[in-house]
C-alpha cells in the first residue's frame, strides 16, 4: 500500500514535495448521448441541456443477465457516444504544458478542445495521453469533447483496422476507465511514450548480496531551447527507506532522449510470487536550478524466473507450478467500467482460490488490476488483443490492421513494463479460430501478424518471454491446409475443452491427458502451458449425473454438477503433468458476450467459477479451492439443487480434510476419506419432503462444518428417467422427469446436437405431446438397476426410431430382471414410422428394492427416450 501512496503523490502533488506535474481526475460534469450528432457537437455553442448528466468510469452498455431473454435493462448497443466536459481551468505558469490522460476508451476515440481536434486512438484497452497545450486556455472554461466508438467490426467500419477484429467477449463503449488532466513542465520524463510512465527498471543480475538495477528514462524537452537539468534516480524499500541512488547533471536539448542509469541494491528483497510479493519502487526526479521540475515513480519487483520444456516454470531459482484462472474486466451492471473496489474485489476472490497466477485476457487490463497483481504475488500473462483472426476474409490482414497490432503491443509492453508480476508477453489468442468455426475450405493466414507482433514484442523487451494460445492445432477445429503456429513465439499456450466442445466426455481425462503429451512431444524444445480449459455451469440447471447426457455446449442448459465433472476430471491430468508450465482455468467470472445464449443466461458466456455480480461462488469454486488453498474447506455440492428428482442420491463433498462425516436428518452415515478433495456417499435415501443433510471434518484441529436442505419425493409414487438428458425437465401435465441415472452401459444421444458454424433447423420426433422427452437418448446395449420399494409396478419405455435408413432394420429385446418381456422391438414399425414416438407398457413386480431393466441389440443398438415405472393399481 505505500507503494500505492507514493505513485499517488508522484501524480497527485502530496503536501510539501515540491514538484511541477500535477494529475486532476475529470470523473464528474460528463454529458452523454449516443448516436450521430453534426459538426456543431464540438463547438461551446452546442445545446447538451438534454443529454444524460453522467461520471467517469462510464459506459452506455449493459449486457449480459441471468434470464433466457434480454430484459429492458439490457443495452447493447455498438455505435458512436459522444461525452462533453465543461472544465474551469486554474491558471498556468511560464512553460507548463496540458495533456489530457484517457486510460481506455471503447474502441476508437477522437478528442477536441474548444473546438480544435487534438487527436485520436484506436484501440479499447491501452492508455494514451494527448498533448492539448495550443488548445487549453489556463484559467478559463475549456470544452472537452469526446467521440467513442464501439461500432462492430467490419469491412468499412470505424473499427475495420482496430484488433480485435472479432471475439467470444463484449467491447464497452464509452470512457470506461478514468480521464485526467496533467499540468507539467515542459522539460519532462516523456508523457507522450506510448502511454507509458517514462520511467523502465529491471534487474539485470541478481545475487544474495547485491541486485544491479538498469533504470531506462524517456524525456522530453517541448521548450524552444535547451536546459541544463538533473535527473535522479532512486530507490526505495517497502517501508519507503532510500536504498540506493544516483544522480546525473544533463544538458537536454529540445526533442526526446533515452537516459539509463545503474543502480545497486544491497541484499534485495525478492519478488518471490504469492509467499512474498515484496515490492521497492524506483523514482525518477527531473530538477532544474534545484528545483524539482518532474517525478514519476514506479514499483520494482526484484526476482528471476525462466521457462523450461520439460520442468516447467522457475521462480528465483525454485521450481514453481502455476496454477490460476484467466479474467475479463466486466461485472453485472457495470460492463467494463469498473471501480477500484471492483478490481480489489476480483484479486481477493482469485486469492481466496489460492490460485498464483492470472491470465489478464485477451487485451490489456487496468493498470489498477495489474498493481493488484503485483501485491497478491500474482504470476500474470498479459496479452495483445488479436483475436480469431487477422481478417475478415482470411487474408494476412491489411497494413492498417499490421500498424494497429504494432501500436498495441507497443502501448502494452511500455504501460505494463515496471510490473513485476507480468513474466509473459501473449502475442495472440486462437488466431486461426475463424476459419475453423465458419468451415470455408480456406485456411486463415494468421500467420504473419503473429510473427510481426512476436518481433515487435522482442524489440521492446527481449527480456520476457513471448506466448500465444492456439486453439486448433491437432483437435477437430483443425482446417486443412491450417498453418503451422507453434514456434512463433517462444512458448505456447493450448487452448483444449475436453469434456466440453470435443466429442465422447466420458473419456475426456484420457483425452486430454494424450492430447497435451501428445502435443509435448511434436514440440519438445517448446515451453508448454494448457492456457484454458474449463465449462459453463448454471446455477439454476441440475443433474442427477453428469455422464447422462450429452452437454450442449453452446446453448443450453448447462448443469452445475456438469461444470464440477469436468474440472475433477482436468485437475489430476494437469497436476501430473510437470512440463506445464502453467495452467489457467477458462473463467474466473462468468462474463458478456452476445454470441452466447447458454445455461441459464444471455449473453453470457457462464464458465466462470464465480457468477458475474460476483455473488456465487459455484461447486467447482469450492474444488480448486479445497485442491489449492490452505484455507480450511468443507463444501457439500449441489446446494441449489433443492427440490430433488429422486428420492435417492449420491452426496460429493470438496475438502482438504483427510476424512469427512456425514448425517442426513440426524443419523450418522459414517465417515469416508476424501482422495484428490472430494469424498462421496453413495445412494443415499432421502425421506419425502424436507431433508437436512450436515456434514462435518476436523481440519488443522478445528472443527468445520457444512449444512444444506433438500427436497425429495416420495418413493412409493415411482421414478420418470428422461434417458440421454443431462438436465430433469417437467413436461405437461406436470409430469417431473429426473435426468439419466442408474444406467449402466449405452452412449447418451442429442436429437439436435449443437456444432460450430450455421445452425440447422431442429428435428422434432411426431405423434406425441411430450416431444422435449426425444430430444436425448440413449442408445447401445444398457441396462438400469431401479431404486424401487417391494410391490407392484407398470413400466412404461418411450422409444422412436431417430434414423429413417435404419427403420425396420433395428431391433432389441427389452428384459424385466434377467427375463425377456418384449422380444425384436422394431421401434419404427411399433410407432409407424421414423421420427415418431412409440411406447411400450409392461407389468413388474419388485422384491428386494431394485428393479433391473436390460436393453439388448439384436438388429440394431437400443434406443431408449425415456423410462416410467409407476405403481401399479390393478
Amino acid at each position: 500500500m505505500l507503494l500505492r501512496t507514493l505513485i499517488s503523490c508522484a501524480a497527485l502533488l502530496c503536501a510539501g514535495v515540491a514538484q511541477a506535474r500535477t494529475e486532476v481526475p475529470l470523473d464528474s460534469g460528463w454529458r452523454f448521448h449516443f448516436g450521430e450528432e453534426g459538426a456543431a457537437v464540438v463547438q461551446a455553442g452546442f445545446d447538451d441541456s438534454q443529454w444524460q448528466p453522467v461520471s467517469v468510469p462510464h459506459t452506455w452498455n449493459r449486457i449480459g443477465e441471468y434470464a433466457t431473454e434480454r430484459s429492458p435493462a439490457s443495452d447493447n448497443r455498438q455505435g458512436i457516444g459522444w461525452y462533453r466536459l465543461s472544465y474551469r481551468a486554474p491558471a498556468a505558469v511560464k512553460g507548463e504544458r496540458h495533456y489530457l490522460d484517457f486510460a481506455g476508451v471503447g474502441n476508437v476515440a477522437e478528442v477536441w478542445v474548444n473546438g480544435s481536434r487534438v487527436g485520436g486512438h484506436k484501440g479499447a484497452f491501452s492508455r494514451f495521453r494527448l498533448d492539448v497545450t495550443e488548445a487549453w486556455r489556463p484559467g478559463a472554461v475549456n470544452l472537452i469533447v469526446v467521440k467513442a466508438d464501439n461500432s462492430k467490426p467490419a469491412p468499412g467500419s470505424a473499427t475495420a483496422d482496430v484488433l480485435p477484429l472479432s471475439g467470444d467477449f463484449f467491447i464497452y463503449g464509452g470512457l470506461y476507465r478514468g480521464v485526467s488532466l496533467i499540468a507539467a513542465d515542459d522539460a519532462s520524463v516523456d508523457l507522450l511514450d506510448y502511454g507509458g510512465p517514462g520511467v523502465y527498471a529491471r534487474a539485470t543480475s541478481i545475487t544474495p548480496q547485491q541486485a544491479e538495477i538498469a533504470v531506462l528514462t524517456r524525456l522530453r524537452n517541448s521548450s524552444h531551447r535547451s536546459r541544463r537539468l538533473s535527473l535522479s534516480v532512486s530507490i526505495a524499500d517497502a517501508t519507503g527507506k532510500i536504498v540506493a541512488r544516483v544522480v546525473k547533471p544533463l544538458p537536454l536539448a529540445v526533442g526526446a532522449r533515452a537516459i539509463t542509469q545503474s543502480l545497486t541494491v544491497p541484499g534485495p528483497h525478492l519478488w518471490n510470487g504469492r509467499a512474498a510479493p515484496y515490492l521497492y519502487a524506483v523514482t525518477a526526479e527531473l530538477s532544474e536550478a534545484n528545483r524539482v521540475i518532474d517525478r514519476v515513480t514506479q514499483p520494482l519487483g526484484i526476482r528471476s524466473f525462466r521457462f523450461d520444456a520439460d520442468k516447467g516454470f522457475f521462480l528465483n531459482g525454485a521450481h514453481l507450478g502455476l496454477h490460476g484462472v484467466s479474467r475479463h474486466q466486466d461485472r453485472l451492471g457495470k460492463g467494463g467500467a469498473l471501480s477500484r473496489a471492483d478490481h480489489d474485489q476480483d484479486m481477493a476472490l482469485i486469492e481466496e482460490l489460492g490460485a498464483n497466477t492470472v491470465r489478464l485476457a485477451h487485451y490489456q487490463h487496468a493498470d489498477e488490476w495489474v498493481t493488484d497483481a503485483d501485491e497478491a504475488g500474482m504470476v500474470a500473462w498479459a496479452e495483445i488483443p488479436y483475436v480469431s483472426g487477422p481478417s475478415f476474409d482470411g487474408s494476412a490482414g491489411s497494413p492498417a490492421v499490421f500498424a494497429n497490432a504494432e501500436q498495441q503491443i507497443r502501448e502494452l509492453i511500455r504501460q505494463d513494463y515496471n510490473h513485476p508480476s507480468i513474466m509473459m508477453w501473449s502475442v495472440g489468442n486462437e488466431i486461426d479460430l475463424n476459419a475453423s468455426i465458419a468451415r470455408t475450405g480456406k485456411p486463415m493466414q494468421s500467420l504473419a501478424l503473429l510473427q510481426f507482433i512476436n518481433k515487435i514484442a522482442k524489440q521492446e523487451d527481449p527480456f520476457r518471454p513471448t506466448v500465444f494460445a492456439d486453439c486448433c492445432e491437432e483437435t477437430p477445429l483443425s482446417s486443412p491446409g491450417q498453418q503451422k503456429l507453434a514456434g512463433a513465439a517462444d512458448m505456447i499456450g493450448y487452448n483444449r475443452y475436453f469434456g466440453w466442445y470435443y466429442p465422447n466426455p466420458a473419456k475426456m481425462a484420457e483425452q486430454l491427458a494424450g492430447a497435451l503429451d501428445h502435443l509435448h512431444a511434436m514440440h519438445p524444445q517448446l515451453p508448454m502451458s494448457l492456457s484454458e480449459y474449463g465449462a459453463g455451469g448454471a446455477l439454476s440447471q441440475h443433474s442427477d449425473n453428469p455422464l447422462g447426457g450429452l452437454i450442449n455446449s453452446r446453448g443450453r442448459p448447462h448443469p452445475e454438477e456438469y461444470q464440477s465433472w469436468v474440472h475433477e476430471q482436468s485437475w489430476p491430468v494437469i497436476r501430473d503433468r510437470p512440463y506445464l508450465f502453467g495452467t489457467w482455468i477458462w473463467n474466473m467470472f462468468d462474463f458478456a458476450s452476445d454470441i452466447r445464449q447458454e445455461g441459464d443466461a444471455i449473453d453470457l458466456n457462464d464458465k466462470g467459477l464465480v457468477t458475474f455480480d460476483r455473488k456465487t461462488r459455484k461447486d467447482a469454486f469450492y474444488f480448486y479451492k479445497a485442491t489449492w488453498s490452505d484455507q480450511p474447506v468443507l463444501h457439500i455440492n449441489g446446494r441449489r439443487y433443492v427440490d430433488r428428482a429422486y428420492p435417492i442420491t449420491d452426496v460429493r463433498i470438496y475438502s482438504n480434510a483427510p476424512t469427512a462425516a456425514l448425517s442426513v436428518n440426524g443419523k450418522p452415515l459414517g465417515s469416508r476419506p476424501c482422495p484428490d478433495h472430494i469424498c462421496v456417499w453413495p445412494n443415499v435415501r432421502l425421506q419425502p419432503g424436507a431433508n437436512s443433510v450436515d456434514a462435518s471434518a476436523e481440519i488443522d484441529g478445528h472443527r468445520v462444518t457444512d449444512m444444506v436442505m433438500w427436497t425429495a419425493p416420495d418413493a412409493a409414487a415411482g421414478l420418470s428417467i428422461d434417458s440421454g438428458a443431462l438436465v430433469g425437465q417437467v413436461l405437461p401435465g406436470e409430469q417431473r422427469f429426473g435426468s439419466d441415472s442408474f444406467f449402466n452401459g449405452g452412449e447418451p444421444r442429442l436429437l439436435n446436437p449443437a456444432s460450430f458454424g450455421p445452425p440447422t433447423p431442429p428435428k422434432r420426433v411426431a405423434s406425441t405431446d411430450l416431444a422435449a422427452l426425444f430430444e436425448g437418448y440413449r442408445e447401445g446395449a444398457f441396462s438400469y438397476d431401479l431404486p424401487l420399494p417391494d410391490g407392484q409396478w407398470r413400466v412404461m419405455i418411450d422409444t422412436f426410431e431417430p434414423d429413417a435408413a435404419m427403420a425396420g432394420k433395428r431391433t432389441f429385446d427389452i428384459l424385466l430382471d434377467g427375463r425377456v418381456v418384449a422380444k425384436a422391438v422394431d421401434p419404427a414399425r411399433a410407432a409407424g414410422g421414423a421420427m415418431r414416438a412409440a411406447t411400450l407398457s409392461f407389468p413388474a413386480t419388485v422384491s428386494g428394492g431394485v428393479m433391473k431393466l436390460a436393453f439388448r441389440p439384436q438388429g440394431g443398438p437400443a434406443i431408449v427416450a425415456a423410462i416410467r415405472v409407476m405403481p401399479d393399481r390393478q
